[in-house]
């Protein structure tokens, strides 16, 4: 198994992340077959294991699994995102910064995180306020490092800068979203991540599931495609990119799944990928994958696809900020729009 370093940490961790969002109440309801996942991917060396305070029970999962095992792991989880009704259950104060941890702690059956991270960019709460608190739970000794995720390149730098001029902890790492098919910070995030020196763990290498060959262009899940919520499920230029990638695997002779899985991780700037099994079975195709090394060929190949630092049909879960979610500001008063 080969090792990266999380960005200047000096943390050790794996290429290949297991992500537990699917283990538990959110994928998978099973929590001993969640245990034997978790189990596997330490047995087989992946030493990074990725989940949030917001994915059902999966923290308890996680901590049911790594009883006994804690220091073999390098142990990341988020928060931000609501876990119950409460209105302050939520967000980056540091009412609830103090509170998540805790609750975090108690469900991982540990004594500290070594990877704490923001989920999500609170445009409610200033960024110092985020930063001084998670300082204080390093100071604490409740967490080892502090990260970032789904932050715009301009929130990145504004981090770094607060952090350096109120002497604040610094997010050390981030994770954005990353695959063949979702480029997009191939321009900006992995370029202002690698100049500030952290680590950069990505999620969805397989776009969601789109890169696993599941979903076809014209093929019977049109309706599935249809009733859901996911616009890059009915895209059919991402589905048309699909196809050629789908042609390019069986030429080389390389799973899709392992084609996608070794593209992310061949960016100088990526650190691990998360692969987010929800069964035994996937899980499995992923370790049968580790291996896989792209040759330029392959990589120009992929290129010619989908182009560097361009998306397809962008997943709808992408953090864009409140900018162009919120038309009300991207959008001036009626009587100011005209030039005279």
């Amino acid at each position: 198994m080969q090792y990266r370093s999380l960005g200047r940490t000096g943390i050790q961790v794996t290429p290949y992340a297991l992500g537990a969002m699917m283990l538990g109440s959110f994928g998978n309801p099973d929590r001993q077959e969640g245990v034997r996942i978790i189990h596997r991917a330490l047995d087989a060396g992946i030493n990074f294991v990725d989940t949030a305070d917001r994915y059902g029970d999966s923290e308890e999962v996680v901590g049911e699994a790594i009883a006994g095992r804690r220091d073999e792991v390098v142990l990341a989880t988020k928060f931000w995102g609501p876990v119950d009704d409460d209105i302050n259950h939520r967000g980056a104060s540091r009412r609830w910064i103090m509170q998540a941890v805790e609750r975090s702690l108690r469900n991982l059956r540990t004594d500290h995180i070594d990877l704490y991270q923001l989920h999500r960019p609170d445009p409610d709460t200033d960024i110092e306020e985020t930063l001084s608190a998670l300082t204080d739970l390093v100071r604490q000794g409740k967490v080892r490092a502090i990260g970032s995720s789904s932050m715009r390149g301009s929130e990145i730098v504004e981090a770094q800068w607060a952090s350096e001029r109120r002497g604040f902890e610094r997010f050390r790492t981030e994770q954005p979203n990353y695959s063949i098919l979702d480029r997009e910070i191939e321009r900006e995030i992995l370029p202002v991540a690698q100049r500030y020196g952290m680590g950069t763990l990505v999620y969805s290498p397989l776009a969601g599931g789109a890169l696993t060959g599941k979903y076809r262009a014209g093929a019977a899940n049109d309706n599935f495609r249809a009733g859901t919520g996911m616009r890059h499920f009915r895209d059919e230029r991402r589905l048309a990119a699909i196809e050629q990638l789908l042609a390019l695997a069986d030429e080389v002779g390389i799973p899709l799944t392992h084609l996608a899985m070794a593209f992310t991780i061949a960016h100088p700037g990526v650190t691990s990928a998360i692969a987010g099994p929800r069964t035994m079975e996937q899980l499995e195709d992923t370790l049968a994958g580790m291996e896989v090394s792209l040759t330029d060929d392959i990589l120009d190949r992929i290129d010619a696809i989908v182009p560097p630092g361009e998306s397809i049909g962008a997943m709808d879960m992408v953090y864009r900020g409140p900018e162009v979610a919120d038309a009300g500001l991207r959008r001036r008063p009626v009587g100011e729009r005209a030039a005279a």
